[in-house]
């Protein structure tokens, strides 16, 4: 920020908005300035829009100021690059942020309208899909939190991924019209404006001092235009902002076509280039939908590099300090573009020599793995870089060839390591993009002490060999403020009650909790909540669902991703085997329960959306059987998002974090789930393992094979078709699948299932776990039917919590990683 600016925030007059009268008159004020409404006529959407615009304005104040005291410190900024960021709605934590949620709730009150009403009108955010993005939006609250200097940037998606609506069974996708009627959170910044560069040619010539030079010329051009969205720390005066890009053709409009009656051509450019921020993750089963999401990883790191160097030069003459002033989180692999970027723009704007680039390239960088699945770690075709990123698969190579000289000096006669660390996979004639990232960055993290393990011992066994002081890990947390203050206001305000309200900003204060799980008054105020959250959630499912739950069910959830290594396929089977004993009578006294699931499946994922209409159908089947009583009954919530969560999660007595041992890097919805009073059935995967220890193996419900005996099977062999033969139960589910008596209308309809499982080698293991889950499902009912022993653990989760807060995974990224303090308050 200049002085000129400084000046100009120093003299901005601060709102009025300490009385719950100032507030209604500010109120007034904004509907009629901002929103052009008269207050008289105006609808509780324009209530929401008049309110936001009025926080807003409190938050660009608290920027400014926030802003203008790490320019003066001249403060090492941490930018956060992520594809996702899973905001929800942002009006209640805005207005818990700021402290004023209960002066504008009654401030609406005076005014006729509810606070309640008003913020249904809020959309979320459709920023992103699953834990990446929910990680990325808490970090962003846990850094202004603790007034670190910190920034996201993103991808202003116009559409978002789509919205899920379920139709005759099937995940059908629409269109995430969020932006219907304008995001009053953000700021339109069309004087930020960076162009990004895609195909062309390069061209080679020594310079006047004979030195090599290469240029990147006859380029097809777009421009990222900034919105900036401000997020406010709690109680800390302090707001981060999240600058998201948008595309913008370079020409909006070609007259010469118009006035030749060609229309279509007239617009042309401009609706391909704005392609590229329409949507989260372009279906990338075609190579043109793959080339649209190369493109868009592209323009996203591009324009933010772009906007970092501007940001630097405004305090600093010289690139040459930007790693000590400049620490980049690059969130998972889709911004690894960046690496080459930064040296690009070094070498080719700044007459950087390589060495001298690649130096503070790799200064300025650090890695969050995500993922342990070979086939999620990304890669690119070698034949696209170079049709679409010429310039920067030349710098690839460079960098593989200046990589590789170091690992064949650090292993010499093995040939293979060079092979396994290259950055280029020659067999498939693709870049990998994490090797990228590994060999660009300070430090590489895992998310949780077993995925770190995992990490350093098999992905990147060679990389830990070379550089095990770059491997740390940071184990994942969520912000208490959103899923326990927010989404949880009534425990949230018993858990202030008994032990003040410390915990808000240092969970670890939960750990006072831990005396009053042996208060039987306090476990029945406890009870008396989760009961009214159970409700809330099961009027949610008769709206959404038409399916109507008791809230004396016990009410076991799975939301999440659906993908196959989540197996939510194995909770389908158990409660298959649920149902053919409750029918039977055979299986005794079971839990009557209420199963939920919610996810979405990536548009070209076949095997994932055929599990979400085999839920819908066993659903169907079930929840119409009168034999049953209703003892069992069985929901998918369509387009599960942020705000869905805040209801789902609170009412859920048994969280399903069933992940084949080995393959979930954390997870955060474990997290979420224990915080709001759910026991966990799980398997040692992720985060699970740090969560048992942090509660005792008394108060989590784990089974299934472990990493290490999942490696061994793989190793030795897995016959599944073993445990179909040798289990009645498992083979009846599976025969009732493939048989069509969920599917009468079409019996073949998951032969497909059948086959993956017992003739497709059933790559995660779900009948090899299928027992032990089976099993350890009736110790959970045998809990269940004690409500006071089980309420105690329950409270015992919520006590033990502590060190899953995104509060601590900062301060260990400050601490550990990015060199970096928060500023005094």
């Amino acid at each position: 920020m200049d002085q000129t600016a400084k000046r100009d925030a120093a003299d901005i007059p601060a709102l009025d908005i300490g009385s719950v009268e100032a507030i209604k008159q500010q109120l007034k004020s904004y509907m009629v300035h901002n929103v052009g409404v008269d207050p008289e006529f105006a609808t509780q959407r324009d209530w929401l829009y008049a309110l936001a615009h009025l926080v807003r304005g409190r938050l660009s104040e608290q920027y400014l100021e926030t802003a203008r005291a790490q320019y003066d410190a001249d403060v090492r900024r941490i930018y956060y690059l992520s594809m996702e960021y899973l905001t929800g709605r942002s009006l209640l934590k805005q207005l818990y942020d700021l402290g004023l949620y209960d002066r504008v709730a009654q401030a609406l009150t005076e005014l006729g309208q509810s606070l309640d009403s008003v913020q249904e009108f809020e959309y979320d955010a459709a920023l992103g899909n699953g834990g990446l993005g929910r990680l990325a939006a808490c970090f962003l609250d846990s850094m202004a939190t603790h007034r670190y200097p910190g920034f996201g940037y993103g991808i202003r998606y116009e559409f978002g991924m789509f919205t899920q609506r379920v139709e005759n069974g099937e995940q059908v996708e629409h269109p995430e019209t969020w932006l219907r009627y304008g995001n009053p959170w953000e700021f339109e910044r069309p004087n930020v404006i960076y162009p990004v560069r895609f195909r062309g040619r390069l061209t080679h010539f020594k310079d006047e001092s004979g030195q090599s030079v290469t240029q990147w010329v006859d380029t097809s051009d777009v421009i990222a235009m900034a919105y900036d969205v401000p997020v406010p720390g709690f109680e800390s005066d302090a707001v981060v902002k999240l600058r998201l890009w948008s595309a913008r053709a370079t020409r909006d409009f070609d007259l010469r076509y118009f006035n030749e009656g060609n229309y279509i051509d007239a617009v042309k450019d401009k609706t391909i280039s704005e392609n590229l921020s329409k949507v989260l993750y372009p279906m990338d089963t075609t190579l043109m939908g793959q080339e649209l999401r190369l493109m868009q990883e592209y323009f996203f790191v591009s324009a933010s590099l772009q906007d970092i160097i501007a940001r630097h030069h405004r305090k600093h003459a010289t690139l040459d300090t930007l790693p000590e002033k400049v620490t980049v989180q690059l969130n998972d692999t889709h911004p690894s573009l960046a690496v080459p970027e930064l040296l690009r723009l070094l070498i080719d704007h700044y007459d950087y020599p390589f060495d001298k680039a690649w130096q503070i390239t790799r200064g300025v960088f650090n890695y969050t793995n995500h993922t342990l699945l070979p086939e999620a770690l990304e890669t690119w075709p070698i034949a696209m870089l170079e049709a679409v990123l010429p310039r920067h698969l030349d710098l690839i190579y460079k960098i593989n060839h200046e990589f590789l000289q170091q690992v064949k000096y650090a292993f010499p006669g093995q040939p293979d390591v060079l092979s396994r660390m290259s950055l280029i996979d020659d067999a498939g004639r693709r870049v990998r993009m994490a090797h990228l990232c590994v060999v660009g960055s300070r430090k590489v993290n895992g998310v949780a002490a077993l995925h770190t393990e995992l990490m350093r011992s098999h992905v990147f066994a060679d990389f830990n060999r070379l550089d095990p002081d770059k491997f740390v890990n940071v184990t994942n947390g969520v912000t208490q403020r959103r899923w326990l203050l927010q989404a949880n206001r009534p425990l949230a305000d018993l858990i202030t009650e008994v032990i003040g309200n410390r915990w808000t900003t240092d969970l670890e204060a939960l750990k006072d909790l831990e005396p009053h799980a042996e208060d039987a008054q306090f476990r029945h105020r406890f009870a008396a909540i989760k009961r009214a959250n159970k409700q809330r959630l099961a009027a949610m499912v008769q709206d959404r669902c038409g399916v109507s739950f008791a809230p004396d069910l016990m009410f076991d959830t799975q939301v999440k991703r659906i993908h196959e290594y989540k197996r939510q396929l194995l909770n389908v089977l158990h409660v298959i085997t649920l149902y053919n004993e409750m029918r039977s009578g055979r299986g005794g006294d079971r839990q009557p329960r209420a199963v939920v699931f919610g996810g979405k499946s990536a548009p070209g994922y076949f095997t994932a959306k055929l599990i979400i209409r085999l839920i819908n159908d066993v659903a169907a089947v079930i929840n119409h059987d009168r034999a049953l009583g209703g003892r069992l009954r069985v929901a998918f919530i369509p387009n599960y998002n942020v705000s869905a969560a805040e209801i789902i999660i609170p009412g859920t007595d048994l969280s399903e974090q069933i992940s084949t041992a080995g393959t979930e890097a954390s997870g955060t919805g474990n997290m979420k789930f224990a915080l709001g009073g759910a026991l966990t059935i799980g398997t040692l995967d992720g985060a699970n393992i740090e969560i048992k220890n942090a509660v005792g193996d008394d108060n989590i419900f784990i089974f299934g094979k472990t990493a290490e005996e999942v490696g061994d099977m793989r190793a030795r062999g897995y016959h599944p078709r073993e445990y179909y033969e040798g289990n009645a139960s498992l083979r009846e589910a599976i025969d009732m699948i493939a048989g069509g008596f969920f599917s009468a209308d079409d019996p073949g309809r998951y032969l497909p299932i059948r086959d993956a499982l017992l003739s497709g080698g059933d790559h995660f293991f779900l009948l090899a776990d299928f027992q032990d889950y089976v099993d350890t499902q009736r110790r959970v009912e045998e809990v269940y039917r004690d409500q006071d022993q089980w309420v105690r653990k329950a409270v015992l989760n919520v006590a033990n919590m502590g060190m899953f807060s995104s509060d601590r995974a900062i301060h260990s990224y400050a601490r550990d990683i990015w060199n970096v303090e928060g500023l005094p308050r």
